[in-house]
């Protein structure tokens, strides 16, 4: 049995649970996106920058990237468990990875509120 403090949660029901979840939020953000994208063919920034200046789309790309978050965490230390048998390796990958997203959550922000 594998026991780690770097999983999310205690329970792979959970963990399996949020992905799928975050998955739903990743579709929905890409359809969204999509379906702006196609409405909009001749985009220019202005109106880019006005879709984004929305409290709602705000919210909704932190909510996206969160959930890539999620759901690139829960996979990639399911990969890291089961195929990095080294706990010195595989404890660098999972540092790598949370710093990795942690930059990339704190570049969402700034972006959109900064």
């Amino acid at each position: 049995m594998v026991r780690s403090i770097t999983n999310l949660s205690r329970s792979g029901l959970s963990d399996w649970m949020l992905q799928r979840l975050s998955a739903v939020i990743l579709a929905a953000y890409t359809i969204f996106i999509v379906a702006f994208l196609v409405k909009n063919p001749d985009l220019q920034y202005a109106q880019w920058a006005q879709l984004f200046s929305q409290g709602w789309v705000k919210i909704f790309t932190l909510l996206t990237v969160l959930s890539v978050l999620v759901h690139a965490w829960i996979g990639l230390w399911t990969v890291a468990t089961d195929y990095i048998k080294a706990t010195f390796i595989r404890f660098v990958f999972l540092l790598v990875v949370a710093l990795t997203l942690f930059v990339y959550v704190l570049a969402t922000v700034t972006a959109l509120w900064g």
